[in-house]
């Protein structure tokens, strides 16, 4: 575990992103549309499904950032079985694999499971199982405050935008999800959240555009956001590569 503390009254502006999945263009729509930050919090997936690995890696590295390993991430570079996957994933990781210089191979398998930032836990899957684990639904969510010890926590994986909110009262634990609303600042208080920004590369919540967030340390708020990107440029690189066609058509319904 890597940990770092967030330098609280400096007015640092972190963008938070995960699940990029090799989308160049969803990648660069993303950063085009944050504008300046500080430092860049990649949740893992850098690449996996699409048709730009090097890219992603290469303009990642290229930012003031920290990330931490995706499962596509461990499978493209073999720390995980590829037949755990569904053939489309297992097809496109092993394309992805044949790709990537031995130098993104490098720093993909560099890449630590977790990591600590001051107030934050960052996970790509769980807490409680960082590589693997979706938490999709509030039950899994309040099992998961168990297993860390920070106030607030983010992850990855599901690639769909969602907070858990933690709630104890009178002795009464309650944990439920709650919908972002997008383009308004959202206070860190009190309660303890898993924070999940979506996915940059391949969104599933049936919209279509880039989903991430932006985190300012200074009033301590997280601000849900979405982009178009020209997605029919992505899956015009997939049909020439042949990839998988369901992953080029699900680009366009975000699911």
């Amino acid at each position: 575990m890597m940990v770092a503390n967030l330098r609280k009254g400096h007015g640092m502006r972190y963008l938070i992103l995960s699940d990029i999945h090799s989308n160049l263009e969803a990648f660069n729509a993303v950063l085009d549309d944050a504008g300046p930050v500080d430092q860049a919090w990649c949740l893992g997936d850098v690449v996996g499904y699409g048709p730009d690995p090097n890219g992603c890696v290469e303009l990642l590295r290229s930012q003031d950032h920290l990330a931490i390993a995706g499962n596509h991430d461990w499978a493209t570079v073999g720390k995980l079985d590829l037949s755990d996957f569904n053939p489309d994933a297992r097809d496109a990781n092993l394309w992805n694999r044949r790709q990537l210089t031995p130098t993104n191979l490098a720093y993909l398998e560099a890449l630590p499971e977790t990591r600590v930032q001051g107030d934050l836990s960052l996970f790509h899957g769980s807490p409680r199982h960082p590589i693997w684990e979706y938490i999709i639904y509030a039950s899994t969510a309040e099992v998961n405050f168990e297993h860390f010890d920070t106030p607030y926590c983010l992850v990855g994986h599901t690639h769909t935008p969602v907070i858990f909110q933690h709630h104890e009262e009178d002795g009464q634990a309650e944990t439920e999800a709650l919908a972002p609303v997008l383009d308004v600042p959202l206070g860190l208080g009190l309660d303890r959240l898993i924070l999940n920004p979506g996915s940059v590369g391949q969104p599933r919540d049936g919209d279509p555009r880039a989903s991430y967030a932006i985190l300012d340390d200074e009033v301590m708020t997280v601000e849900y956001r979405r982009v178009a990107y020209p997605f029919e440029e992505t899956q015009a690189k997939m049909m020439a590569y042949d990839l998988p066609i369901r992953l080029v058509l699900r680009l366009q319904y975000g699911w």
